[in-house]
């Protein structure tokens, strides 16, 4: 799916996002998931060619033909497969939806939310050529009613950015994400300068597969420590709970290991009262709906990270175009009726390499 314009984080760039969807078919009904590992193993060790193999080679055959009640009776079946988080959720996402089409409900209450139809969406931005150019991005987003502005930072572009914001905008909901681009021992310096900028926030500054040097972070600054890439399942998060690693988490379904290891964080963050808010990875709007549903669990109570199409793409992947409302607002309910049967014709169009697993007669 090619981007209007490379997002930039302290990863590097993508210019295009690489997606895996999977669609599973029972009883005439297709259920369809996606995962958005990205194309190359910046975000996570995962990319979008590893997922495909791994569940063209190995999770699929493990579950076609099977009769599967439960998304743990499906978790189990691939319990003995280490790690692919990314790769788990693409397959358990396809099951959620077709678990949803079965009983004719929404997928937002198949997974226990639903209480309300909408949801609030934030507005983020990546690593800008100028301070200028950010602050009149900000500024726009602001004059819509974003209800909240994440900033992507990295070294040499954060504190002096930070500081010509909070000029610019003093009362605006803010954070910061770092993509893991900091190092505790080398800049502490800096990430304790974050406290003086009033942020909601600070998500992700030490390394994805750190857990006990954000403890030590979070008990030296004042600004909340949000974990994302660190969180790969309801355990790390547990650890990171006991540890006191974090008072925010992002959820994304693909990078914990499908939705329902997010509803596992979800109830775990609720009942300690650590901020939970869901993710995204600028998916289609297959996913966009996925994790749109997710969102209207009570314990996600932070703007999620869900774009409209056009805020990224010419046109969706899938064919339908997610919209807001007036002040980032998203009908849930009515971006999965469309999302959970997209358009196949746009899909093929889009489509590197496809791969059907089937019973064999």
């Amino acid at each position: 799916m090619p981007l209007k314009r490379p997002w930039r984080t302290a990863y590097g760039e993508d210019s295009a996002i690489h997606s895996v969807l999977v669609r599973l078919n029972a009883g005439g009904v297709d259920g369809w998931g996606e995962s958005c590992p990205l194309y190359a193993p910046t975000y996570s060790p995962e990319s979008a060619l590893s997922v495909y193999e791994t569940c063209r080679e190995f999770f699929l055959p493990r579950v076609v033909g099977k009769e599967i009640a439960t998304a743990a009776d499906l978790m189990g079946l691939l319990s003995m497969y280490r790690g692919n988080p990314f790769a788990k959720a693409a397959v358990e996402a396809a099951w959620w939806a077709l678990e949803s089409k079965h009983r004719e409900i929404p997928l937002s209450k198949a997974l226990g939310g639903g209480a309300v139809d909408t949801i609030a969406c934030g507005e983020d931005f990546g690593l800008e050529d100028s301070i200028d150019r950010l602050l009149e991005n900000i500024e726009s987003a602001v004059c819509r009613g974003a209800p909240r502005i994440k900033l992507k930072v990295k070294r040499h572009w954060d504190v002096d950015v930070l500081r010509a914001v909070r000029t610019a905008f003093p009362r605006i909901v803010l954070h910061i994400d770092c993509n893991a681009g900091y190092d505790l021992r080398n800049d502490l310096d800096t990430l304790k300068a974050f406290d003086s900028f009033d942020l909601a926030m600070i998500e992700q500054p030490l390394a994805d597969t750190d857990i006990f040097e954000h403890a030590k972070l979070q008990a030296c600054i004042g600004t909340p420590v949000c974990l994302d890439e660190s969180i790969k399942s309801p355990r790390d998060f547990r650890v990171a709970l006991e540890m006191g690693a974090c008072r925010a988490v992002n959820v994304k379904p693909g990078r914990v290991g499908g939705l329902q290891c997010a509803l596992e964080i979800h109830n775990m963050a609720r009942d300690s009262g650590v901020t939970a808010w869901v993710g995204g990875m600028l998916e289609s709007s297959v996913g966009a709906a996925i994790c749109a549903s997710l969102a209207t669990l009570p314990g996600f109570t932070y703007p999620a990270d869900i774009f409209p199409t056009t805020r990224f793409y010419a046109r969706d992947a899938a064919g339908v175009e997610v919209r807001l409302r007036e002040k980032y607002v998203l009908d849930v309910n009515r971006l999965w009726s469309a999302a959970c049967e997209p358009n196949v014709g746009c899909i093929e169009r889009v489509t590197i390499a496809s791969t059907v697993v089937g019973v064999t007669p």
